[in-house]
């Protein structure tokens, strides 16, 4: 009795062994099922899937939930004012050019109002520019300019005739423009050196003074003197121009190629001609203010011989010599080699720098 039922018992402990085993089998199959589904779900996976970048310089700061996040926005700084490039009329090799900036557009006919008080009395020119920021240009100013500007430019020039800056033209002027810049609230002006603006001043004078040269030729009276009314139709004819320096010029354009003066003192006036008397006319060429030289050259050669035929007269030189054809053609080379020396410099004679160098 007692075998059989420990046989029975133990059947019942293996049934249930059993039962356990295929249950665990159950729950694992059924979990591994669920699990498969769930990796195949079509739901999005935000840590899985690129990131899409925002557009419109838009950035988004992750957020907690579906809630929308309003985008931060950025704004674009402000673009800074670059300094322009010098005027064109302006070198940096014959001018001392201090740059002003104001944060307010200012008033061009106040600056010009107080850059006059402080920089009365120079004896070099002095140009004031504005730059013109619609139209991305300096334009020279004057008592009569209008407008605003963010952007000013003042020049001295270092060097014309009556030769070169010295330290005392340099400080008046770097000293005026400082106080000009005081006056009107620009910003701090970023002042030249005055060792090496006074040094670059010697040097260029220096090189203009070597080719400062002036040709003249003459036309003397045969039979005494001239009278100053024929002087007067003979040039008018020839389309002579009389300027307001007592010279008739010979003009190409605005420029003057050639001058025609007195041979005695005193200078043509057309009041004066028609009681004037003269021994002779003087026909000068200013090599470095007239450009292809040679040319200019043959032409006044050509009118001192016209007058001389209008006027009963004989083309000589400073000491009375008649002027041939073999003095002409020495001169006319010396012409053309003093200004291939200035083409090679990078100041042409008659272009703009030449004519305000080689001015009083």
């Amino acid at each position: 009795m007692d075998s059989e039922l420990q046989i029975a018992l133990i059947g019942a402990g293996i049934a249930a062994v059993v039962l356990v085993v295929g249950y665990n089998k159950w729950q694992e199959r059924r979990h591994r099922r669920d699990a498969e589904r769930a990796f195949k779900s079509e739901h999005r996976d935000v840590l899985l899937e690129p990131r899409e970048e925002p557009v419109s310089g838009e950035r988004r700061e992750p957020g907690i939930g579906d809630a929308p996040q309003e985008p931060r926005r950025f704004s674009e700084a402000p673009v800074k004012r670059g300094v322009p490039e010098l005027p064109r009329l302006l070198d940096a090799r014959a001018d001392c050019v201090i740059r002003l900036e104001v944060i307010e557009a200012l008033d061009v006919a106040r600056l010009w109002s107080v850059q006059a008080e402080q920089l009365a009395g120079l004896d070099k020119p002095v140009y004031w520019f504005g730059f013109n920021d619609a139209e991305n240009l300096w334009q020279l100013l004057g008592p009569n300019s209008t407008g605003a500007c963010h952007w000013f430019c003042a020049a001295l020039q270092l060097v014309n005739r009556q030769g070169s800056i010295g330290e005392t033209d340099f400080m008046r002027f770097s000293g005026g423009v400082q106080r000009v810049a005081d006056a009107v609230m620009s910003l701090p002006p970023g002042l030249p050196p005055r060792a090496e603006t006074l040094r670059n001043a010697v040097e260029l004078d220096r090189f203009c003074a070597d080719l400062d040269i002036q040709i003249g030729v003459n036309v003397v009276a045969r039979d005494g003197q001239f009278a100053g009314r024929d002087v007067q139709a003979a040039a008018e004819r020839q389309g002579l121009r009389l300027g307001a320096d007592g010279c008739y010029h010979m003009l190409d354009g605005e420029q003057s190629v050639f001058t025609v003066g007195n041979l005695e003192a005193g200078r043509f006036s057309p009041e004066g001609l028609k009681g004037l008397a003269t021994r002779g006319l003087t026909l000068v060429i200013d090599v470095p203010r007239v450009a292809n030289g040679g040319a200019a050259f043959d032409r006044m050669m050509k009118m001192a011989r016209l007058l001389a035929d209008e006027l009963g007269g004989d083309v000589v030189d400073d000491n009375r010599v008649p002027f041939g054809a073999e003095a002409a053609t020495i001169i006319r080379a010396q012409i053309g080699q003093f200004q291939a020396r200035m083409d090679e410099s990078g100041i042409p004679a008659g272009g703009p720098l030449a004519l305000r160098l080689f001015a009083l």
